[in-house]
């Protein structure tokens, strides 16, 4: 059986996510074949597997860190919020149904065999699991029915590395008190402490590691710097979103929707010369984009709504009548059409209008398309014809389907990697383009493609203006995370700490 080590943090985004992909990363150049793994996580960045199932993309990020496929068996439960009380639960894949969170909690104990059947064969077949928490292990009012902190690391037998974000201030009173509020047989699991996301002098911080170490009577095994490393996100607890506002050459506005989902669609844009990717959420902040993207979202008939409360929706017509390039995505596709209907109330239930800038009618059933697909573009007219022809790959994960109507047709032709069907998706309607497919964008071609065409429209010389293969830029991302940790975590130690166990 696999050894194993685990990794959790004081708080969600202390950087567990980041950690343990350092950690796959650094094993599997050290010659060991390793693997991710985090029994429940709470995202709607999801992911489809070659299988049609679905997962996070944390874990799915980890996998390509150690080089491996991703598999479900490294996220066994997905919960997918619906609202501020309820998520559907995902495990092993597929859908379990939806629960509110006093229903899961008192629920969730009974999973706890399915979580340990796909950790058991795991590590069946690895040399290291590298296991991630999620939020605290010192919730104490979560603690008693926990199978994602604490008790998944006694499950696995794991010794712990506990981390804090000094970024956000207060690291020691994080690490200390939760310490504290750690059972006995739990604080003796904890093996390490390791201070995230630190800039400037370490020197300056080495007498309150010190005192840390005394007053925790835990060795701390590293002070990792803050790196600005681009991987994906898990949630959207992202700095993304918070970035740069400033307008480029070529700018691209996405909408940041209440429920916004697999926002790692766009990422590819980020590695453009010369382009502004920005997340807006007030009409103040949309500016004058050349193109505007409405992206995924869990529930696509509220963030509609939430659009056309706060004057988006409104803003976005007016652009698209200007000529301006909209693309909707998923949910965001969905929301371009005449109508959208919940009879079997997948979502809010009833049937609104939608923006009616596609000529087709979104009906939402109660059995969720899940598939990884591939192909080309085809039919495409307007300010976008030049992406004819190009390649495309991703995977679809949503409730609905849309009937397109005359006036309207489909923008691509792929084949569904688990029917084996051939189809035609999606809809091009002057210069309005939508897709079910997620990472759409991500061959360099697609991307660098969109780019090109709008500059050329604008009179820019785009012969500088080229995207990279995304599959290998991450590569290289995922090295340079493993070389910046490398530096300053005591990496002899942590070896210690996954031979001696618990």
């Amino acid at each position: 059986m696999a050894k194993a080590i685990m990794i959790q943090g004081t708080m969600s985004n202390a950087g567990k996510s980041l950690l343990a992909a350092g950690l796959c990363r650094i094993f599997k150049q050290d010659g060991y074949k390793v693997a991710p793994f985090k029994s429940q996580n709470m995202a709607l960045n999801s992911f489809i597997t070659d299988e049609g199932l679905e997962m996070g993309r944390a874990q799915v990020m980890q996998a390509e860190a150690a080089g491996i496929a991703p598999s479900v068996k490294m996220n066994p439960i997905l919960l997918k919020p619906t609202n501020d009380t309820g998520s559907q639960v995902i495990v092993n894949g597929e859908v379990m149904g939806t629960m509110s969170a006093r229903d899961y909690f008192a629920y969730k104990k009974k999973l706890m065999p399915k979580v340990m059947e796909a950790y058991n064969s795991l590590a069946e077949e690895y040399d290291i699991i590298v296991i991630e928490g999620a939020g605290s292990p010192a919730e104490i009012n979560l603690k008693q029915e926990d199978i994602v902190n604490m008790g998944m690391a006694k499950a696995a037998g794991a010794p712990v590395l506990l981390v804090g974000d000094i970024d956000r201030g207060g690291v020691f009173a994080q690490l200390i008190g939760t310490v504290m509020l750690l059972e006995e047989e739990e604080r003796q699991m904890v093996k390490g402490l390791i201070i995230n996301k630190f800039r400037g002098d370490k020197t300056i911080l080495d007498p309150g590691v010190a005192q840390l170490e005394e007053r925790a009577g835990i060795p701390v095994v590293g002070v990792a710097p803050y790196l600005n490393i681009q991987v994906e996100d898990e949630d959207s607890l992202t700095d993304r979103f918070e970035g740069n506002q400033q307008v480029d050459l070529v700018d691209i506005a996405v909408i940041r929707l209440p429920r916004i989902s697999n926002f790692t669609d766009f990422n590819p844009f980020e590695s453009i010369p010369g382009v502004s990717l920005r997340y807006v959420k007030h009409v103040s902040e949309l500016k004058n984009p050349d193109m505007i993207i409405l992206p995924g979202t869990k529930n696509t008939m509220e963030d509609l709504l939430w659009m056309r409360q706060n004057g988006l929706e409104s803003a976005i017509l007016k652009e698209a009548a200007k000529g301006k390039i909209i693309f909707g995505v998923c949910g965001g596709y969905q929301m371009l059409g005449e109508t959208l209907s919940d009879p079997h109330h997948v979502e809010a239930g009833g049937k609104i209008q939608g923006m009616g800038l596609l000529a087709m009618d979104t009906i939402f059933e109660e059995e969720k398309t899940r598939t990884r697909v591939h192909g080309t573009f085809c039919n495409v007219e307007g300010p976008l014809s030049g992406l004819e022809g190009i390649e495309l790959e991703g995977y679809e994960i949503h409730m609905g389907e849309s009937v397109l109507k005359d006036g309207v047709h489909a923008v691509t032709a792929i084949k569904d990697h688990v029917t084996g069907a051939q189809k035609q998706e999606g809809a091009c309607q002057d210069n309005v383009y939508g897709t079910y497919v997620h990472g759409v964008f991500d061959k360099e071609k697609v991307a660098e493609k969109i780019v090109e065409s709008i500059g050329l429209a604008k009179g820019l010389d785009v012969s500088g203006m080229t995207g990279v293969d995304f599959a290998e830029f991450k590569e290289t991302q995922y090295d340079l995370l493993a070389d910046g940790l490398r530096a300053h975590l005591d990496m002899k130690r942590i070896y210690e700490i996954l031979e001696e166990g618990v």
